[in-house]
């Protein structure tokens, strides 16, 4: 029988000295470590254009917080509400200038820009929705058109994304019923974007303002009737407080979406997957947003009549008056070539789109009559 015990006893002692020899080396390793520090966030101003109580500053906020989840706290986005670091109407300018890094509006706010850039925000009521207005940005040209205008026409310093389909707009808050289109005439009326020329052309006196200054005009006399948006942003505004008549559809904003803006150079210097994410956010939050309006517009709604507040719908003659004044108002803007060729591709998505859902869809009011009554 061979004596084994010399084998094994080497076999053990080679064992201890390779456990010490390797617990050794990972104890100078983790010495020689270098020290690892987590990497600063990003910080970024990111102002509205809206009132901290109104629900649009609240769908800015959803945005931003889909972002600093998103990144993974790589990025922090600080929402800040109209007025913090400049007014609502100054906010472009402030975002280009890198006085802010980026802000939530509408482009309908930068019509004094130039007109064509209410069309990407308050477009001619062709029969399209905002959802098929989103379509045409996405994929019917709408984006470069955009872009072009930004970047070349305007020369801003500025990376925009459309996003947030709204739904039509309410005539508007009045002291007293609209009855026919001439009710509207020398009416002192708040609007903003292309809403303004078609109102100027039916012969209203016009006044463009932001959502915030609105009530206080109403309470004040300064104006007779006004149009800001959805029933949860005009409950919070307190517009059944200073009128009783609330009035809707209408033609002037049938369609309208939001815009996130970024100071181009800061976000150009972004890392690509930050980009990336900046921008997907947009989609993902455009649908919550969506979605959370269905919810809230509708349960405000309720809540706005309980405030004693008559829903008047709009009478045929002033929606058919709003329609050939848009005639009016089109043919008068494209004079700049600009502008007509922003229209001519709206007009060709919406002929297209529009023609296809309403052969393809059923009707939605028919379904609705029969199973809950006539609305």
């Amino acid at each position: 029988m061979t004596d084994t015990s010399g084998k094994r006893t080497s076999v053990r002692t080679s064992r201890r000295k390779f456990i010490a020899t390797a617990a050794a080396a990972a104890a100078g390793a983790t010495v020689a470590a270098p020290a690892v520090h987590a990497q600063a966030p990003i910080k970024m101003k990111f102002q509205s254009t809206w009132p901290n109580k109104d629900i649009f500053h609240e769908f800015a906020a959803d945005y931003v917080k889909r972002v600093n989840a998103m990144t993974g706290g790589r990025v922090e986005l600080e929402l800040l509400a109209a007025g913090s670091v400049v007014p609502a109407f100054q906010m472009l300018d402030a975002v280009s200038a890198g006085i802010l890094d980026g802000g939530h509006g509408v482009s309908a706010y930068w019509y004094g820009k130039n007109k064509a850039f209410s069309l990407f925000g308050t477009a001619p009521a062709f029969g399209w929705d905002a959802d098929e207005l989103l379509g045409w940005v996405r994929y019917g040209g709408g984006q470069e058109l955009y872009d072009d205008l930004i970047n070349n026409v305007l020369k801003l310093n500025i990376v925009g994304m459309l996003y947030g389909p709204m739904p039509t707009q309410p005539l508007g808050w009045f002291k007293k019923e609209i009855t026919s289109a001439d009710d509207l005439k020398g009416l002192k009326f708040r609007t903003v974007g292309l809403g303004a020329d078609l109102y100027k052309e039916i012969g209203a006196a016009v006044t463009i303002m932001p959502g915030g200054e609105i009530v206080p005009a109403i309470d004040r006399g300064l104006l007779d009737g006004a149009e800001f948006n959805n029933p949860s942003s005009d409950l919070v505004l307190g517009f059944p407080d200073v009128s009783k008549i609330y009035m809707f559809p209408s033609y002037h904003q049938a369609l309208e979406c939001f815009e996130i803006l970024f100071n181009k150079t800061k976000f150009n210097a972004l890392p690509a997957d930050v980009q990336a994410i900046l921008r997907s956010a947009s989609d993902a939050a455009s649908s919550d947003m969506m979605w959370k309006a269905q919810d809230r517009y509708s349960k405000d709604l309720e809540a706005i009549k309980a405030r004693g507040v008559k829903i008047v719908p709009t009478p045929k003659p002033v929606l058919e008056a709003q329609l050939a004044a848009w005639d009016k108002v089109i043919a008068n803007l494209s004079a700049d070539p600009f502008f007509k060729k922003v229209i001519d591709s709206q007009k060709a998505w919406a002929q297209r789109i529009v023609g296809f859902r309403l052969q393809y869809e059923a009707d939605s009011k028919l379904a609705y009559d029969h199973f809950f009554g006539k609305a």
